[in-house]
Order: C-alpha cells, then structure tokens, then sequence
C-alpha cells in the first residue's frame, strides 16, 4: 500500500497558501502594506517549516542532510515571527528581508535538486531549477535597489509566490512527497 507522508501533505498545503497569498497580491491591489506584511510573515513561517521539515527527512533517509535547508528554515521562521512582532519596522525590513529570503529560499532549494532530479524526475528537476534560478536574479535585483523592491515588491511578490506555490504543489503530489 501505498501511503502519503506527512511531508507531501505540508508541501501541498504550503503550496495552496502560496497561490493564494499570491493572487491576493494581485487581486486586492489596495492591500495596506502592514496586512502584506503579517501575510508574508506567515508565508515565511510556513516555508521555514517545510524547509526544517525537509532536512529532519533526508536527513533520516540519507543520513545527511542539506544543512542549507536546516538554516534557511530557521532564518524564515525567525524572519516571519519579526514580521509579525512588528509589522510597522516590517515595511522598512521588507526592502532587505524580502530579497534575502528569496535568495536563500532559492539557495536552499538549489542544494536540494540533486535529491530532487533522484526521487521526483527530470521534468521537476528543470522546474524547480528554473523558478529558482529566477528567484535569484529577482533577489538581487530587489537587494541592490531598495527602492525598487518598495516600488514592484507586489509584482515580484505575487508571481514569485504563485511559482513556489505551483512548485510545492508539484512537489507534493511526485514522488517526492511520498
């Protein structure tokens, strides 16, 4: 019989959260931006789980673990409780934090393809690495141009969220997530 893991319904889960945080984004336009905020706090805290989540099982499988996803996890989860703690500094941190989370939230997900191209195939494996790699430039851009992130923070938002939520989704329902 086969059976789901706990890991493949948290992963589809965070997906559904992430598509729909990043709809929001686009379809609520008038979003106060401490409302933005709290919401990516949760978003973080979320994806800080999965990646904690994610270590504790490769490494039980494997004997090792991607430490990269054990420090992204926890970076996320203290990010998102800041966030949520104060959510007025939040805007100002948005500009830095914003574009680190995303670089290392795509960092840790690159250390984990080769697992990833193992278990779940080649056609999880490009997209994963796509949407990451995207991730990236997107993070630099933001990082060297806080005004920038201020500016398009909810267009980068919206569809970066849409695309890891699409990517948890995939995740969840390969071979990966059972």
């Amino acid at each position: 019989m086969n059976r789901r893991s706990s890991f493949g319904w948290l992963e589809l889960l965070t997906g559904i959260f992430m598509i729909v945080l990043g709809i929001l984004v686009f379809v609520v336009p008038n979003l106060i931006m401490t409302s933005m905020i709290i919401f990516f706090g949760l978003a973080a805290i979320i994806m800080g789980i999965t990646d904690i989540v994610l270590f504790i099982r490769i490494e039980r499988y494997t004997g090792f673990g991607p430490i990269l996803s054990l420090i992204t996890g926890i970076v996320s989860v203290m990010s998102g409780v800041v966030l949520l703690i104060y959510p007025k500094l939040g805007a100002i941190m948005l500009t830095v934090l914003f574009p680190i989370w995303f670089i290392a939230h795509c960092i840790s997900r690159l250390m984990q393809i080769h697992h990833i191209r193992l278990i779940a195939g080649n056609s999880m494996y490009f997209f994963t690495l796509i949407v990451n790699v995207i991730g990236i430039i997107l993070g630099f851009m933001m990082l060297l141009s806080p005004l920038f992130t201020l500016s398009a923070i909810r267009c980068f938002a919206g569809c970066y969220l849409i695309l890891l939520g699409v990517e948890s989704i995939l995740t969840a329902v390969s071979r990966m997530g059972r």
